[in-house]
């Protein structure tokens, strides 16, 4: 088997049947297997799939896991050369496979690769950065320096025409070769959602591999459509995904560093929060809710 696309899904409604209707679009000429992994959707969009897609292999988790411990469901009995790792609010473009395979088979040190991914409305959207330190972390929460406030390159100004080399690739489209993670090893399931894809890109990339983004490639990614429907939670997740992240690579010391650069640069997000009920709307909802995940956050922190 040349191919093995895997897409984790949890409440993404009709999106999860776009995301196959493409997938199956571009699998004309490639031996390949399809397998979603439900996390214990209550939408009704598992049964549309499985009614339009029996051809695929479907997975159903009791309770939802999240995107490492679904995408492992799967792994684990994929026969793919090659594992591609999909998002189920993705849109896959004519031709966006065979170009990620043909890199991967034309460049055998290239044990990951990423697709160019476009918001809804066709603008780029970033899907590679470079791995957290804890001093990009710092520049990033305090908004300082030449970093970008999003902790991602400056994709805007790459060419579209050459392949580029990376650290990180977002998990909503990833190629990964099955020899590349046979030796970097499955995700990490301590990772509920969120770094675990910058968990396995460092490990691919500790192993000898290279990770790659492939412009020529395009995706669209709607973006979110499963963690906006618990954000507020998802915001803690977030930072508790990261602070594992700096234990789990760089030890208890950074761990609490980075615990205490989230601390010092929430603090004032709470300060100036009365500031935000004399804003208009929207402005001042947005900073209000901003203000209210970051009291989530410090709350929970010392656990985390």
């Amino acid at each position: 088997m040349k191919l093995s696309v895997i897409v984790v899904n949890w409440n993404t409604g009709d999106l999860l049947r776009r995301c196959l209707e493409s997938i199956f679009a571009d699998l004309a000429d490639v031996q390949a297997e399809v397998f979603v992994v439900d996390s214990a959707s209550t939408d009704m969009s598992l049964a549309a799939a499985q009614e339009k897609f029996p051809q695929a292999h479907y997975f159903c988790s009791p309770v939802n896991v999240g995107f490492g411990a679904g995408n492992n469901l799967a792994l684990i009995q994929a026969k793919g050369d090659y594992l591609l790792l999909l998002n189920p609010d993705t849109v896959v473009h004519p031709g966006a496979i065979n170009t990620l395979l043909n890199i991967m088979e034309q460049n055998p040190q290239v044990g990951a690769a990423a697709s160019r991914l476009l918001n809804a409305d066709g603008s780029l959207q970033y899907s590679c950065s470079p791995e957290p330190t804890l001093g990009r972390e710092f520049l990033r929460m305090f908004h300082l320096g030449s970093v970008r406030p999003d902790g991602y390159y400056s994709m805007e100004t790459w060419n579209l025409v050459d392949p580029r080399q990376v650290e990180v690739i977002l998990g909503a489209c990833m190629l990964v070769r099955r020899t590349a993670l046979d030796q970097a090893g499955l995700f990490d399931e301590r990772f509920f959602m969120y770094s675990e894809e910058v968990d396995l890109c460092r490990r691919i990339r500790l192993a000898g591999w290279e990770i790659y983004w492939v412009p020529q490639a395009l995706v669209t990614h709607y973006g979110g459509q499963s963690t906006r429907q618990m954000a507020a939670e998802m915001f803690v997740q977030l930072y508790r995904a990261k602070i594992e992240f700096f234990r789990k690579h760089h030890g208890p010391l950074q761990a609490s560093l980075y615990k205490l650069i989230l601390y010092l640069s929430g603090l004032p997000r709470l300060i100036l929060a009365p500031v935000g009920r004399f804003e208009p709307a929207p402005r001042g909802e947005k900073h209000r809710t901003i203000a209210k995940n970051y009291r989530r956050l410090l709350r929970a922190l010392p656990g985390l």
